[in-house]
Formats: C-alpha cells, structure tokens, sequence
C-alpha cells in the first residue's frame, strides 16, 4: 500500500518541516480532536499533530457537524500551555488560521469571529474549537481543533454562507497553508495568557 503523503509530503517530513515531535497523518478519521485526546491520554508531547484527508465526525461548537471532505484542512494539534486559560488560546488560534490566510492572499482580508469562526469575504472559510482536559483544577493538555476550506467542496446547504479558499486562490495546496499555521500554533503554547490590545484589536469581531 503507498505511504499517506500531504501534498506529495511524509509525515515524517512534515514533523521535521514543521518542528513539531510528531505528525500523524490518516485517510480518514472520526475526529482530529478525539485523536488528539487519545494522544494527550497515552502522554503525547506538545506540539504532536494530527490531519486527517477526511473526516466523518468532525465537530464544532455546541455539538454541531462540521463537514470535513477531502480537499480541506483537517487538523487537531496538541497543546500543554502552563496556564488554563483557553479562551486566549481560542483567540490566538483563530487569529494564527487569520494570519495565515492573509499571507497567502498577500493582503489582510479576514476577520475572527467570536469565539471560533474565521470570515473571508464575509463567508466562514474556517472554524477552530479548542477542548481541554484537567486533573482537578490542574489542565493536562489541551486539543486545538481547526478546519479550514481549501480545495474541497463546499455544500450549499450549511448554515451559514461558506467559501474554501480556491476560490480567491485557485492554485493553492493545504501544504502553503499549513507551513504558516501549523509553526504559528505550536508557539501559541508557549505565549503568556493576557492578550495585548493589539492582539485582542486584531481581526477580532466580538458579536
């Protein structure tokens, strides 16, 4: 059987591309977030990556479906930060997927909005929903789900205007996006739990 490649790319060259301790990739998968739980479980580094090419169960907020088909990023990311204050994480995730859409467009054109929708073109080009798990009051790690629209096909009917990202970047690859994102979200572990104004002035839309 040939050896699952992103973009004609390892796993194991990702790991190594993207500094991070390990990158798993699958065909398909339940959830990126239930397999970065189960990781977290079994003491899995921060930094450990998940994507998967499709997934069946992907979720968002409140329980809602996310439709996760092949052509899109589908990522879970494990996170040991020393606080426990995951709406900072939420909101520098989302502005990290923001960030990253933005430098391949080569001009600021999305907005974040609350708490894990990122907007381009006024259309929902991607979601992030962040899970923790603690022990007592302590948090053990913490599950960063994002899914963004690359190439894959959007369905009409969702419940919100949506876009991927080959509409305004017909060429594009889930790799260019993700070798901006993937870096960006690994050092968000690493980042105090007080946003600067800036930060919190950002692309963020609060209602």
């Amino acid at each position: 059987m040939a050896r699952l490649t992103l973009d004609g790319v390892a796993a194991t060259e990702l790991a190594a591309r993207w500094s991070v301790p390990q990158c798993g990739l699958f065909r398909r998968l339940g959830s990126t977030l239930d397999a970065i739980h189960d990781l977290g479980t079994h003491g899995a580094p921060a930094g450990t990556a998940v994507i998967a090419e499709e997934q069946t169960a992907g979720r968002g907020r409140d329980g809602r479906t996310w439709h996760s088909p092949v052509g899109g990023v589908w990522l879970g990311l494990l996170l040991r930060p020393a606080h426990s204050v995951v709406g900072a994480v939420a909101i520098r995730a989302g502005l990290a997927v923001a960030d990253a859409v933005d430098a391949l467009l080569g001009a600021p054109g999305t907005r974040l909005k609350w708490p894990n929708d990122v907007l381009l073109d006024d259309r929902k080009i991607a979601g992030i929903l962040c899970e923790g798990r603690w022990q007592g009051d302590r948090l053990q790690w913490l599950a960063v789900g994002v899914g963004v629209n690359v190439c894959n096909t959007v369905p009409a009917a969702v419940g919100r205007p949506a876009m991927a990202l080959k509409e305004r970047l017909p060429q594009v690859r889930r790799l260019d996006l993700l070798d901006r994102l993937v870096p960006a979200l690994v050092s968000i572990g690493g980042l105090e739990p007080a946003l600067s104004e800036g930060v919190r002035e950002g692309h963020v839309e609060l209602a």
